[in-house]
């Protein structure tokens, strides 16, 4: 009874001492991520037992500042780091650009290929590409990827593409403080993981292993999210979106009746309603002929046995009798006197 109470009061320590190190570095990678958004991330002191070479050392004296020569994703993103005499914060502001704007152009094909040449020369590209219609209602959608610092040359020489421009639409958004949100919650993220693979090298038990790996597991699927959503962030602000649409004239009422008429086949069309009615005549009377009157003579052979059956029963012998007419009354004159 003795002896599993020693065995156990042994492996408490050792496990109490795994749980709160575990604990403790959860509990500081928490309060890092909800800082990071009012102020740059302090770095972590793991850069000094060998840590990756994005994860910047820390002097233990100052712990709030970066090592020397060292600079965050951060500080990449605001210009807040270590820079040159040539870093300003207007070169740093990340914009998103978006635009739509409509044309209109005597020729599609010749103003399609007008407006990729433009693009082309900007550095940008065609990201997606739609036509509809034939002839004169023909129209195209385009949508470009153009660099940010080429955005107002680019959508002036697009302008001189179309002989009107229809509509115009641009907007813009900074987000200049979501990327050093995520570069920051991206720094102590590395220093939560790179803490945690210390741990792990120096664990050796089976619990403390599964528990150190579902934690690590945990901030690298973060960091990899974060990740993404930055890089997201950086490219749409590196190549501005324009959406260009692309329709012909509006064709006059006049001109398409004029360029539209032609005798010759008017009166083929006339000639062939001409016909049309000779033939319709020409079916009528066939059918006269081969239908109606066949089936009038029979009516009228059908009416003709009536009546002669109507005569036969009427008897034979017997004149007709006069109808009863009564005598006529004269008047009396009103001026005679009645007999005495």
């Amino acid at each position: 009874m003795i002896t599993p109470v020693r065995s156990v009061a042994r492996h408490r320590p050792g496990r109490s001492l795994m749980t709160r190190l575990l604990g403790l570095l959860a509990a500081g990678a928490v309060l890092a991520a909800c800082s990071s958004a009012a102020s740059l991330p302090e770095p972590s002191v793991g850069a000094a037992e060998g840590l990756p070479a994005e994860v910047p050392a820390y002097d233990a004296a100052n712990p709030g500042a970066p090592s020397e020569g060292s600079k965050t994703d951060a500080d990449r993103v605001s210009g807040s780091g270590t820079g040159g005499p040539g870093d300003s914060p207007a070169e740093n502001v990340l914009i998103v650009r978006t635009g739509q704007l409509d044309l209109e152009v005597p020729i599609l094909d010749d103003g399609l290929a007008a407006a990729g040449r433009a693009v082309a020369a900007a550095g940008g590209y065609v990201a997606a590409s739609q036509r509809q219609g034939d002839g004169e209602r023909a129209s195209a959608t385009v949508t470009y990827r153009i660099p940010a610092d080429r955005w107002e040359s680019t959508l002036t020489a697009l302008r001189e593409v179309g002989t009107k421009v229809l509509a115009e639409q641009t907007a813009s958004e900074e987000v200049t403080s979501q990327v050093v949100d995520l570069g920051a919650r991206l720094a102590n993220l590395r220093a939560t993981e790179s803490a945690l693979q210390g741990i792990m090298a120096k664990a050796v038990k089976i619990p403390d292993v599964l528990e150190v790996q579902a934690q690590l597991t945990e901030v690298r699927g973060e960091i990899e999210q974060l990740t993404a959503q930055k890089q997201s962030l950086e490219e749409r602000a590196a190549l501005a979106t324009l959406s260009v649409s692309f329709t012909l004239p509006p064709v006059v009422a006049v001109t398409q009746v004029r360029e539209g008429w032609d005798p010759g086949a008017e009166v083929d069309r006339a000639a062939a309603t001409l016909v049309g009615i000779g033939q319709g005549l020409a079916n009528g009377v066939i059918w006269a002929a081969i239908v109606l009157l066949p089936l009038g003579i029979v009516l009228a052979i059908i009416a003709g046995l009536v009546l002669a059956a109507m005569r036969r029963a009427r008897p034979r012998g017997v004149p007709p009798v006069p109808p009863v007419v009564p005598p006529a009354v004269p008047p009396s004159s009103p001026t005679e006197a009645p007999a005495a």
